[in-house]
């Protein structure tokens, strides 16, 4: 998977020290991630909460970073914010003021990421392009929170150029939040099977499992 990335990486004329591989471990258990971390992986993303938390107390003796990549329920943020390093799926301000509140004060603030719609889909979570300014500026004057950057899963599809289309989307709407003052840096996007075309657009993180562990079981 990393030389997967680094060539990606050549071909779009980025350094690969820039993009960063996010293992989505959701659905395996802690043995995999063990494995994982075995091969020098210490970025992991999870989607649902219980399960989450089962891992990070089964695999306190390693130095892991949890990423929380999956839609946030009100009443599952205060586990969110005492035990992950970032948060990619933040999509309105209710939940972003529990994850605030929520958040330790001996912790490091938590890196956050808004999720946009980029493809419109009624199924997907995330913020629209229209609303994304004013919920940036709403986060950003949270305490113990750090707006790092954006998150889309956009609408799948087979066809590179459609994915591209759909990844130049989000990495115009934070140039567009950069050049209305703010500082960010990270584009979460791109998956196993479309992260060459996010590479191509300026991805900082990519979330893969199944490339990485395999195909996931249904829950």
């Amino acid at each position: 998977m990393r030389l997967r990335i680094s060539q990606a990486a050549t071909e779009a004329g980025r350094p690969v020290a820039g993009i960063q591989l996010l293992a989505v471990s959701k659905t395996f258990p802690a043995s995999a991630v063990r494995l994982a971390y075995t091969a020098g992986q210490r970025a992991f993303g999870e989607s649902y909460v219980q399960e989450a938390m089962d891992k990070v107390e089964a695999l306190s003796d390693l130095p892991l970073k949890w990423h929380f990549i999956g839609p946030i329920q009100s009443n599952k943020t205060r586990p969110i914010a005492e035990n992950f390093a970032w948060v990619h799926s933040l999509d309105r301000a209710r939940i972003a003021d529990r994850l605030s509140a929520g958040r330790p004060s001996n912790l490091p603030d938590l890196q956050v990421c808004l999720q946009v719609n980029v493809s419109g889909e009624s199924s997907k979570s995330g913020v629209t392009p229209e609303d994304l300014l004013s919920l940036a500026r709403y986060v950003q004057a949270l305490p113990r929170l750090k707006l790092r950057g954006l998150m889309a899963i956009p609408e799948p599809s087979d066809n590179p150029v459609d994915q591209r289309l759909a990844f130049a989307r989000l990495r115009q709407l934070l140039e567009q939040l950069n050049a209305q003052g703010f500082q960010l840096d990270t584009l979460s996007m791109g998956m196993s099977d479309d992260l060459e075309a996010a590479i191509a657009e300026g991805a900082t993180i990519v979330r893969v499992g199944s490339a990485i562990f395999g195909e996931r079981e249904k829950l």
